[in-house]
C-alpha cells in the first residue's frame, strides 16, 4: 500500500486512477465493502489491559519475588508478626504504583478519542454521511469548514482550504491548500469546502504513525530507576542466599541441630532481604510527586520523578511551549510618510474581528493596547472579502463621513504589485526579506480611492509568535543546572533560529533532514564557490563584495530548491553515529515532522542521554512517550497530557526548574537509603556469618533480628523528608560507585562488630547471653548512624542539616533499642554502664566511616574534590 508522502507527488488526477475511483460517482457499495475488508476499519486499534493483568504485575518481577519469599520464610518458620509486616509492606508498594497508574491517562485512548466520529462520502453517484471508521481508501469525501478531517486525503476539487494543522505538525498557523495538495488525518478545516479522496486510514495515515510512535514507545519503556532497583535486589539476594547457604553447611559439619539452625537462616535471609525498599523508594517518590503538586506540576508516571533528576538533554517544542503560540505585531514599517497609527488604522479596516482570524486576532489587542480601538466606530465597513489563497489578500470597501475608500491587506509581493510602478519595490522587498530572515509573517498594507487605477502603498506589518515570558529566563537556569536545551520545531529555520536566537538556546538550527541522513550542506557550499567564479569569469571587474552578494542570492535559491527536492539515493547520508553526533551537536531543529522527534529522543537514549521532552500538541506524544520525562505544559491537548510523566499546571516552563531540583533532592533521598539498606544488609549477615563459621557463635538470637528489623526499617520512612542538597548537575545512578561505597560502609561496619565482640568477650570476659545483648545494641545504633553518613557525600556535619523527622525517628529508635537491653526486654540486662560504652563505640566507629566514606568518593572521583 501507498505511503501518503507517495501520493504528494502525484497529481489529482493521478491519484484518483491510482486508487481505481470514480471522481463523479465515487465507489460502489459492494467496492467499498471489499476493500473494508482488505484494509479494516479507519480506526485506532486498542489493547486493554485487564485489571486482573494490572494488579499482578505488580507483584511479578525480582524484587515483589524477593518480597514474597520472604514472606512464605515468615510463614514457614510460623513468625505471623513477621508474615503480617512483610505483606503490608509488599501491598503497600503494588498499591502506590496502582494508584499512581490509575491517575495516568492512558495516551492510546486519548488519541482515539481524537479521530472523526462521521464523514460525508460520495457512493454509488450519492452523498451519504456515514461512520468515520467505515471510510477506505479510495472514497471520495467533502471536507468543509469546522471537520475534523477523517482520513489522510488528497484535495481533487474546489477553490480552497485552510486547515489547522498545529497539533499534528506544530506550525503556528493554519496552513492554505488547493487542489492536488494534502490534507492530514485530525487536522481541523478552518475555511472553504473541498472534494477530496481518501488516500490511507487508520494506523496508516500520519496521525495513525503518530499514534503507531506512542505505542511503540509504551512498549519499550522501562525506567533507569527499576534497573537500578533489580540490580540492588539481585545484589543482595545472591550475598544473602551465598551466606546462608555456608552457614547451613557449617552446620551440617559441626552436627548441629538443623531444625534450630535452618529455622535461624531463614529468619536470618528474611532480615537480611531488603523488603522495605521497594516501598520506602516508592513513598519517597510519591513525596516528591506532593511536594511538586504544590508546584503546579502533576506526577503521572511516580519513577519519572527519578528520571527527571537525571535529565541532561532537554529537548523542548517551540510553538506553545517556548513561545505563546500567538501572532503578535513587531514593530511596523511604514513608507511615503504615513504613520504606524495610520498602518495600524487601515489594517484593521481591513480585517473583520469576529472572524476571529488568527492573523488578524494581533492586530486588533494592538489597538486595544494602544487604545486606538474606538477610533474605529468612526468608520464603516461596507464590504469586506476575506483571505482566501488565491487572490493572498484580504479587502474592505470603507466609508468615513462623506469619504469613502478601499483597503487591502495581504502577502507583502501581492500587495506591492497592485500598487504600480510609481514606488521603490526594491527597497520595500528588502525589508520583507529581512523580515522572513527573522521568521516573521509579513503583510502589506494599502489604500485607494475607489476609481483610483493602483493603490497606495502604506507600509509593513510584521508578524510573529513571541516567546513566552519566563523562556529566556528559565533556559538560562536549566543551562546553570547542567541541561543542555534543544529546540525542536515544526516551523521553519529562519523561524527557528530567531527565536533560539532572542532566548540564547544557541545558533546551531538545522533542517529535519538532517536526521534522515541526507545531507545537502556540502551541496550548497558547492554552488556558493561555483557561483562566485562563474560570477568573477563573466564581470571581470566584479568586487569581492559584488561576487559575495550574488552568491548569496544564488545560495538562497539553493536553499529552496533542496527544501522540496528529494535528494537521489547514493548522495551524501550519514552513518547513525555521525547522526547522533549531529544532534549532540545541534541547538535545535526545525521543520521536524512527530516521527523526527521520535528519532532525536531515541538517538539521544543510544548515546547514553537521560533526555526530557517538553510539548503540547498531538505531533509531541510519540516524543514525549519516548522520552525518559515527557513534560506536558500548561494548555497541552489531552493525547500530550497522556503521554507524558509530568503535567504543567501553571504557563511557561519556569515551573520545570522547580519539578527537575525537586526531583534531585528526591534523588539523593532515594540514594542515601540504598546505600544505607546494602550496607546494613552487608554488615549484619556478613557480620553473622563470619561468627557461625570462624568462632561458632551466634552473636544475635532470632528475636533480636526480628526486632532489628523492625527498628531499622520503619521509621527510616522518614528518609522521604529530608533535607538534601540540590546537585548542579544531572544525577543518575552509578551501580559501581553505590555498590563500592555500600560494600565498603557494610564491611567496616563488621570489623566494627568483631571489635565489640572481641571486647566484650577477650577484655570484659561476659557470659554469652550479655554478649548478645551487647552486640545488638551495637547493630542497632550503628545502623541508624550509617544512614547520617550516607545521606550525605560530604563530612556529616556539614549543610544541609538532617530533617527534624529523620533526627528524632532515628534517635527514639536508638533510645528504646537501649531500654531493650538495659532492662532486659526479651534479651539479657546489660545496666547503664555497657550500654554507654556501646553508644560511645559506635558514635567512635560512625566518626571514622565518615573519614572514610569521604576519602572513597574523593578516590572513586578523582576528577572531583569534595571539601
Amino acid at each position: 500500500m501507498a505511503k501518503t508522502e507517495d501520493y504528494e507527488k502525484l497529481s489529482a488526477d493521478e491519484t484518483i486512477k491510482a486508487l481505481q475511483t470514480d471522481k463523479e460517482r465515487g465507489l460502489s457499495s459492494e467496492e467499498a465493502g471489499k476493500r473494508l475488508e482488505q484494509y479494516g476499519y479507519n480506526e485506532i486499534p486498542e489493547k486493554e489491559e485487564s485489571t486482573f493483568h494490572r494488579v499482578f504485575r505488580r507483584f511479578w518481577g525480582p524484587i515483589p519475588a524477593m518480597i514474597e519469599v520472604a514472606a512464605l520464610l515468615s510463614a514457614v518458620v510460623r513468625r505471623w508478626d513477621d508474615f503480617i509486616i512483610i505483606m503490608i509492606l509488599l501491598l503497600t508498594n503494588a498499591f502506590i504504583d496502582l494508584w499512581q497508574e490509575s491517575k495516568a491517562l492512558n495516551a492510546l485512548k486519548v488519541l482515539k478519542e481524537k479521530l472523526a466520529k462521521q464523514a460525508l462520502v460520495l457512493r454509488d453517484g450519492k452523498f451519504q454521511t456515514i461512520e468515520a471508521k467505515d471510510l477506505v481508501p479510495g472514497d471520495i469525501i467533502k471536507v468543509k469548514i469546522g471537520d475534523l478531517v477523517p482520513a489522510d486525503v488528497k484535495l481533487i476539487a474546489g477553490d480552497y482550504l485552510q486547515a489547522d494543522q498545529s497539533a499534528l505538525t506544530g506550525e503556528s498557523l493554519p496552513v492554505s491548500k488547493k487542489v492536488g495538495d494534502v490534507a492530514y488525518s485530525n487536522s481541523i478545516i478552518k475555511q472553504g469546502e473541498m472534494l477530496s479522496v481518501v488516500i490511507n486510514t487508520a494506523l496508516n495515515t500520519f496521525f495513525g504513525k503518530t499514534v503507531a510512535l506512542v505505542a511503540r514507545a509504551q512498549r519499550e519503556e522501562k525506567s533507569h530507576f527499576q534497573k537500578a532497583v533489580v540490580h540492588i535486589g539481585n545484589y543482595l539476594i545472591i550475598i544473602t542466599i551465598f551466606l546462608a547457604a555456608i552457614i547451613l553447611i557449617t552446620a551440617l559439619f559441626r552436627h548441629e541441630d538443623m531444625i534450630e539452625i535452618l529455622r535461624f537462616t531463614l529468619i536470618l535471609t528474611v532480615a537480611a532481604i531488603p523488603v522495605a525498599l521497594p516501598a520506602v523508594l516508592s513513598v519517597t517518590m510519591a513525596v516528591g510527586a506532593m511536594s511538586l503538586a504544590k508546584k503546579q506540576a502533576i506526577v503521572s508516571r511516580l519513577v519519572s520523578i527519578e528520571e527527571l533528576a537525571g535529565v541532561d538533554v532537554l529537548c523542548s517544542d517551540k510553538t506553545g511551549t517556548l513561545t505563546q503560540n500567538r501572532m503578535t505585531v513587531s514593530d511596523p514599517v511604514t513608507f511615503y510618510g504615513h504613520t504606524v497609527e495610520e498602518l495600524m488604522l487601515y489594517a484593521a479596516l481591513a480585517s473583520s474581528e469576529e472572524n476571529k482570524d488568527p492573523i488578524e486576532i494581533p492586530i486588533f489587542e494592538y489597538l486595544k493596547k494602544t487604545g486606538q480601538l474606538k477610533e474605529l466606530k468612526q468608520y464603516q465597513q461596507l464590504k469586506f472579502t476575506p483571505f482566501d489563497p488565491v487572490s493572498k489578500r484580504t479587502e474592505a470597501t470603507v466609508k468615513s463621513g462623506d469619504r469613502t475608500f478601499i483597503v487591502t491587506k495581504g502577502a507583502s509581493q501581492v500587495i506591492l504589485e497592485l500598487c504600480g510602478e510609481q514606488i521603490d519595490k526594491h527597497d520595500i522587498l528588502g525589508k520583507v526579506e529581512d523580515f522572513a530572515e527573522k521568521g516573521f509573517r509579513t503583510l502589506g498594507i494599502a489604500i485607494k480611492q475607489p476609481d483610483d487605477k493602483h493603490y497606495e502603498f502604506i507600509g509593513l506589518l510584521p508578524l510573529f509568535d513571541p516567546p513566552r515570558e519566563d523562556s529566556k529566563e528559565t533556559i538560562e537556569e536549566a543551562k546553570k543546572l547542567g541541561l543542555d536545551i534543544k529546540m525542536v520545531t515544526g516551523d521553519n529555520v529562519a523561524i527557528a533560529k530567531h527565536i533560539a536566537d532572542i532566548l540564547g538556546v544557541g545558533e546551531n538550527i538545522l533542517d529535519a533532514r538532517d536526521l534522515k541522513g541526507a545531507n545537502n550542506k556540502e551541496l550548497i557550499v558547492l554552488g556558493q564557490i561555483i557561483a562566485k567564479s562563474v560570477y568573477k569569469r563573466l564581470s571581470p571587474g566584479a568586487t569581492e563584495e559584488d561576487a559575495q552578494r550574488v552568491a548569496a542570492g544564488i545560495v538562497k535559491d539553493l536553499e529552496k530548491e533542496f527544501a522540496t527536492m528529494e535528494l537521489p539515493k547514493g548522495y551524501v547520508k550519514r552513518h547513525e553515529s555521525e547522526i547522533i553526533e549531529v544532534i549532540e551537536d545541534a541547538d535545535g531543529f526545525a521543520q521536524v515532522f512527530p516521527e523526527d522527534k521520535y528519532l532525536i529522543v531515541d538517538k539521544l537514549q543510544k548515546a547514553g542521554h537521560i533526555v526530557g521532552m517538553t510539548g503540547d500538541g498531538v505531533n509531541d506524544a510519540p516524543a514525549l512517550k519516548k522520552a525518559d520525562a515527557g513534560i506536558a505544559v500548561s494548555g497541552a491537548t489531552d493525547a500530550a497530557r497522556a503521554a507524558a510523566d509530568l503535567v504543567l499546571l501553571a504557563p511557561g516552563l519556569s515551573v520545570i526548574i522547580d519539578a527537575i531540583k525537586g526531583a534531585r533532592v528526591t534523588f539523593e533521598r532515594m540514594k542515601s537509603y540504598s546505600l544505607y539498606r546494602i550496607a546494613e544488609t552487608i554488615r549484619v549477615i556478613l557480620f553473622m556469618t563470619a561468627s557461625i563459621v570462624i568462632f561458632n557463635f551466634y552473636p544475635v538470637t532470632a528475636i533480636m533480628i526480628i526486632i532489628l528489623a523492625f527498628l531499622n526499617d520503619l521509621p527510616i520512612l522518614a528518609i522521604a523528608y529530608d533535607r538534601t542538597r540540590v546537585d548542579a548537575e544531572p544525577v543518575k545512578w552509578n551501580m559501581a560507585e553505590v555498590m563500592s561505597i555500600s560494600t565498603m560502609l557494610g564491611i567496616l561496619g563488621v570489623i566494627a562488630s568483631f571489635g565489640i565482640f572481641y571486647i566484650a568477650e577477650e577484655y570484659m570476659h561476659l557470659s554469652a547471653p550479655v554478649v548478645q545483648s551487647f552486640i545488638f545494641l551495637k547493630l542497632a545504633v550503628a545502623g541508624h548512624l550509617t544512614i547520617f553518613i550516607t545521606r550525605t557525600e560530604e563530612r556529616f556535619w556539614r549543610r544541609p542539616y538532617p530533617a527534624p523527622i529523620l533526627l528524632w525517628a532515628a534517635i527514639l529508635t536508638k533510645i528504646l533499642a537501649t531500654l531493650f537491653v538495659v532492662y532486659g526486654w526479651f534479651v539479657a540486662p546489660i545496666g547503664w554502664k555497657y550500654a554507654l560504652i556501646v553508644w560511645g563505640y559506635a558514635i567512635a566507629w560512625f566518626v571514622i566511616n565518615d573519614f572514610v566514606k569521604v576519602w572513597a568518593y574523593k578516590l572513586l572521583r578523582k576528577d572531583k574534590i569534595i571539601a
